[in-house]
């Protein structure tokens, strides 16, 4: 059995026994297999690398005290991934394969779940592609959707300190109407330009504004922003940004901890009203925002002035995480056991 050093596992790949893959030929799809490869066989002229008919999602799963393994809100990544096939028109991935799937492949491959109280998670990576050949600008005849488990380290390694951002202006990650709403890889590769220039900045990403106006947040990096104030929980309400399923959770949870809620536009000037800002997603959960730069209007934005994540960001981050591990019940009926 492979020995990790399960409290340094860093935030990336590391190879598992076993994935499961799934394809969609002749109008439905086949039975769930089982590989122990890391590489797919892809026809050369296939759509999801021609024109971009590819859509993933990310979860994870927690070992908790009581040796139980969990899954957080899986059906609802389950529905994003068929309401992002849908938004490029690819054969749908059924929301019960999908649970099948996720739980074969992590009983498959229980031992790399990283131990409770390492920090660690097994992070989860299902991947929907067209794969038939086609060289006219038209879905796939043919699908391919697999899911594969890598054990992860802490987003943050030192603990979650604040991070920050820069404004961007000069490039849109997505607009109104287009697919900034469904999670497809081709959004991620329009947001690299600008999020590659904040980090050679020194920032730890950007935050794009609509491409409209340049007016209004939209997304923060590839993770949603929200900010808090007089007890009220804002996060951007936007036709291009895509719906993160841990922002949901943090609605939920704000209101369970008596705080206001609030979905809307949000303003670049609204930003010096806040007492707190972050980013929030699968990977980190919550990433702090210490100050925001807008270099166009050579405004600074400062958060946690003492350099320590704001208190209400921090209520809510662990009752997430607890919820997430086991160590609180969960009212909310998120969480599955993997048996």
């Amino acid at each position: 059995m492979e020995k990790f050093d399960w409290k340094n596992l860093p935030f990336g790949y590391i190879k598992t026994d076993y994935n499961i893959r799934c394809i969609y030929k002749n109008g439905k799809w086949g039975k769930l297999e089982v590989s122990s490869s890391e590489y797919i066989d892809i026809h050369i002229a296939a759509t999801g690398l021609h024109y971009g008919q590819e859509a993933f999602e990310g979860l994870k799963a927690y070992m908790g005290k009581d040796g139980k393994i969990r899954l957080f809100r899986w059906e609802d990544n389950a529905k994003r991934m068929v309401f992002s096939a849908g938004g490029i028109k690819m054969a749908a991935f059924p929301v019960e394969m999908f649970g099948e799937a996720l739980f074969k492949v992590i009983q498959m491959n229980k031992k790399f779940v990283p131990p409770y109280g390492s920090g660690a998670t097994l992070y989860i990576r299902p991947l929907l592609y067209g794969s038939s050949a086609e060289v006219g600008v038209k879905p796939a005849s043919e699908y391919t959707f697999l899911v594969f488990v890598t054990p992860v380290g802490p987003y943050f390694k030192d603990g979650i300190k604040p991070v920050n951002m820069l404004i961007c202006r000069d490039v849109d990650r997505a607009a109104p109407m287009g697919t900034g709403i469904y999670k497809v890889g081709g959004n991620y590769a329009a947001s690299m330009r600008a999020i590659i220039a904040a980090r050679d900045g020194g920032y730890a990403n950007t935050i794009f504004l609509d491409a409209k106006e340049k007016k209004y947040i939209d997304e923060c990096g590839p993770a949603n922003f929200f900010g808090i104030k007089e007890n009220t929980y804002i996060t951007p309400k936007s036709e291009s940004i895509l719906n993160s399923i841990t922002n949901m959770s943090l609605i939920e949870i704000a209101k369970s901890l008596g705080m206001k809620t609030e979905r809307r536009q949000v303003t670049v000037e609204e930003l010096a009203s806040f007492n707190e800002t972050g980013a929030c997603g699968t990977a980190a959960v919550i990433s702090p925002i210490g100050k925001i730069f807008d270099p166009e209007n050579n405004m600074i934005y400062e958060y946690c002035k003492n350099g320590e994540p704001g208190s209400e960001t921090m209520k809510l981050y662990y009752k997430l995480i607890s919820i997430q591990n086991g160590d609180k019940p969960d009212p909310f009926g998120w969480v599955s056991i993997v048996d």
